[in-house]
């Protein structure tokens, strides 16, 4: 399958449409934040180990988002560092209280683009 987005710009509005259901976002967030604290963790304590927990953390809950609440396939599978930059980028828009506006705004993107 030929790759639609050359860009994480011109991606990310679709990223994000794809995760147009509040608790799919929640379930991100938790991953984010748990890859964060295994990271820190893994630092702090000098424990290498604990980043073999850093796909668990954070796929899981994202793919559970995706399957349970979202129901869509995570674009993950074909456009995986994209989507992991993305889940960053979405993060903070989360923390600073612009994700509902991006999400709309991308929401609009991409119905111009069809």
């Amino acid at each position: 399958m030929e790759k639609k987005y050359k860009t994480f710009w011109s991606f990310y509005p679709y990223y994000l449409t794809e995760h147009s259901d509040p608790i799919c976002r929640i379930t991100h967030y938790i991953g984010t934040t748990g890859l964060l604290l295994v990271t820190a963790s893994a630092i702090y304590f000098g424990n290498a180990k604990l980043l073999f927990l850093l796909p668990v953390v954070g796929y899981g809950f994202a793919w559970l988002g995706h399957f349970v609440f979202e129901k869509n396939k995570p674009a993950t599978f074909q456009y995986p560092f994209y989507s992991l930059a993305s889940d960053f980028v979405m993060y903070y828009h989360f923390l600073t209280g612009q994700i509902n506006q991006k999400v709309a705004d991308a929401k609009k993107t991409i119905a111009a683009q069809a």
